[in-house]
């Protein structure tokens, strides 16, 4: 029997609460549990638990989900005044860049649903997407490069921005770049780092290469920027979405230097740096 899962995320938590077979007019009710990775998967609603991560609301208002490469067997939905809203069909689940975002307030709550498809065989499907809570941000369109808008800076951050930059990315980095490829069609481009020194990553994206020894990495940014390939050294600073670093600031590493030692010697550096 084909089901669907609803995922309700009432004041700033995210979790499953119920399921119902396709076609029934109420939902059955189910268990709940906690988890602490921000990915909900599914498979047939019967074989895992149900994910509600312990997450505050104050600091949240739009909601990004974005379905893994083999999401299948369901669509989803979003909740608004009581009409559902189709987000990612099965179809769209196979596209590896697609996001969907919205707002996360509503008198009411929001609510997910997943939606199963009918099947002619017994295989197992799985559904899954991972989902990223956004802050100070309005509700974006259903393409990732939307959601980086303010990450992908297409101009050059001025002083003060690349001061709070360092101190707030979730990757900091010295390095130089060793490509730049364009993707249009998906208004995206991509470039290739490789890096001298890590300051800060959030998680692994810049890792140690075998056999050369090198740590490189890929930043991704908007097509829109037109990012070239220049010599030298650079501060790449920027934040990550869905397992991808987005990129920030970027200046030149001496322009960087120049900046935070005269900031430094004024007092107005928001946060140490470790220059050496």
């Amino acid at each position: 029997m084909a089901r669907g899962c609803v995922v309700k995320w009432p004041l700033g938590e995210l979790g499953i609460r119920s399921l119902w077979p396709a076609g029934s007019p109420a939902p059955v009710p189910w268990s709940r549990s906690t988890c602490a990775a921000p990915r909900a998967p599914w498979s047939g609603c019967t074989q895992h638990e149900p994910c509600e991560p312990n997450l505050a609301s104050a600091r949240h208002s739009t909601l990004c989900i974005k379905p893994a490469s083999r999401f299948q067997g369901a669509s989803t939905y979003v909740e608004r005044a009581g009409q559902l809203h189709l987000l990612v069909s099965e179809a769209e689940g196979a596209r590896p860049r697609h996001v969907s975002c919205f707002s996360a307030h509503g008198p009411r709550g929001v609510a997910l649903f997943l939606q199963a498809s009918p099947q002619r065989d017994i295989g197992r499907r799985t559904a899954s997407f991972q989902y990223e809570l956004l802050s100070n941000q309005s509700a974006a369109g259903p393409d990732l490069k939307k959601m980086a808008l303010a990450e992908a800076m297409c101009r050059p951050c001025d002083n003060m921005e690349l001061l709070m930059a360092i101190c707030s990315s979730d990757f900091v980095l010295k390095g130089s770049i060793r490509s730049v490829s364009h993707d249009p069609e998906n208004h995206m481009s991509q470039v290739d780092v490789r890096v001298q020194k890590v300051y800060r990553q959030k998680n692994q994206i810049f890792q140690r290469e075998e056999g050369s020894g090198e740590w490189r990495g890929p930043i991704q940014t908007l097509f829109q920027c037109k990012v070239k390939k220049g010599g030298g050294d650079f501060l790449f600073t920027g934040n990550e979405h869905f397992g991808e670093a987005w990129l920030g600031c970027a200046p030149r590493f001496k322009d960087f230097m120049l900046v935070y030692q005269a900031a430094r010697e004024r007092g107005a550096n928001p946060c140490e740096f470790e220059l050496n």
